[in-house]
């Protein structure tokens, strides 16, 4: 029976052999990408994530149980010990290559040439180059330089 990355049973997966179609179970909807973004930007709090993105309570609550439940989010008692907050575990900090990399297909596609956005930048105040990933021997990666090895029941 499939598991999750935390070893809880999921009955559900949408295709059980593809890494893409699990992650997007996990974390495909519009929601949870920026509950992870806001996380990676200071948010902490219930209060903080819905005044920064406007969510629902009720679909906000869903998503932050569903992210801790599967180990992207951890809650943990705030320093004034008077309500609890969310951080980011190891695996929800893994996801800031994906986040940077959609940030940056934002940035080329979704705005128009001039239209003002928000940038990344370093700690040094500098823009975050663009992002590219590249093979063992450094030469670029694309859609047309990869392909997908099936395995399992897909073969």
């Amino acid at each position: 029976m499939p598991r999750s990355s935390t070893g809880a049973r999921n009955h559900a997966w949408t295709d059980p052999d593809c890494p893409v179609a699990r992650a997007l179970d996990l974390v495909g909807d519009r929601w949870s990408l920026l509950v992870i973004r806001d996380a990676m930007d200071g948010a902490r709090t219930f209060t903080e994530f819905q005044r920064r993105t406007g969510i629902a309570r009720n679909i906000l609550s869903d998503r932050l149980r569903k992210l801790s439940t599967h180990g992207l989010l951890a809650q943990r008692t705030a320093p004034t010990g008077r309500r609890l907050e969310y951080v980011l575990t190891d695996n929800g900090r893994d996801l800031f290559p994906v986040l940077l990399t959609l940030r940056q297909w934002g940035e080329r596609y979704a705005f128009e040439p001039g239209e003002p956005h928000s940038t990344l930048v370093d700690e040094g105040g500098a823009r975050v180059p663009d992002f590219a990933p590249v093979g063992a021997d450094g030469a670029p990666l694309t859609a047309d330089s990869t392909r997908v090895r099936k395995t399992g029941g897909n073969r």
